[in-house]
């Protein structure tokens, strides 16, 4: 069971794509119920669910980066056991790394899974050497970007200019900082899409043509000793 990562940029339509791929294929989106799920596995309370992905992440400024500060995230409660052998609840403060730790620690878990969507949160890093895993970027050309954010927002072309180069920069230094990869790295993509080029449908209709091949070689594939 095939699963998708994809990362898109502002304004590409790459969310509402997502979407509707999970819809095409039955497959779940990444969402904070699905956490939920794996962290109940691993005797995790809602508590201590933590979604940390690149939506929240603000680029760090250059002091920041040189004294390598981590802004806190959350505070979250954890359990923890006493010298007397007591079990006990304790508040922890997380920072970015513990953050993006969890949030790549249930990528995995989701991962073995399969028939998930997962958007942004570096899952094209986290995931690249799995087998049966399609990842995926949605781009566009800069004006469609623009329009559709100043559609999407509300806001003026000057706003949403802005905010668009803020996004970028924040998404990439995300997933360099994170994951050790550049956002823009063709190799990491086994597609990449170009929304001003194609309809949503024909995204859509490619990505999940593309699960299910992908699907179906890995399914194919020999394996074990002396495959």
């Amino acid at each position: 069971m095939a699963v998708i990562t994809i990362s898109r940029e502002v304004g590409s339509g790459g969310d509402e794509i997502a979407r509707r791929v999970g819809e095409v294929l039955g497959y779940r989106l990444f969402s904070r119920t699905l956490m939920a799920e794996v962290a109940r596995e691993q005797a995790l309370s809602e508590a201590e669910i933590v979604d940390f992905s690149e939506d929240s992440y603000r680029a760090r400024g250059f002091i920041d980066a040189l004294f390598r500060r981590s802004a806190p995230v959350a505070t979250t409660t954890v359990r923890a056991t006493t010298t007397t052998g007591e079990e006990v609840r304790v508040s922890e403060r997380l920072d970015e790394e513990m953050a993006a730790d969890f949030v790549a620690t249930t990528i995995r878990a989701l991962a073995h899974r399969g028939q998930v969507v997962i958007v942004g949160r570096g899952g094209q890093a986290i995931l690249r050497d799995e087998p049966r895993v399609l990842h995926v970027r949605v781009i566009a050309r800069p004006e469609d970007r623009l329009r559709r954010t100043v559609e999407a927002e509300g806001l003026s072309r000057n706003e949403a200019s802005k905010l668009i180069t803020e996004r970028d920069r924040a998404i990439a230094q995300y997933v360099r900082r994170f994951h050790g990869v550049e956002w823009a790295d063709p190799l990491l993509y086994h597609l990449t899409l170009n929304t001003s080029l194609l309809s949503p449908a024909t995204a859509v209709e490619l990505i999940a043509a593309a699960a299910r091949q992908l699907d179906a070689q890995a399914s194919a594939a020999p394996s074990g000793p002396g495959a």
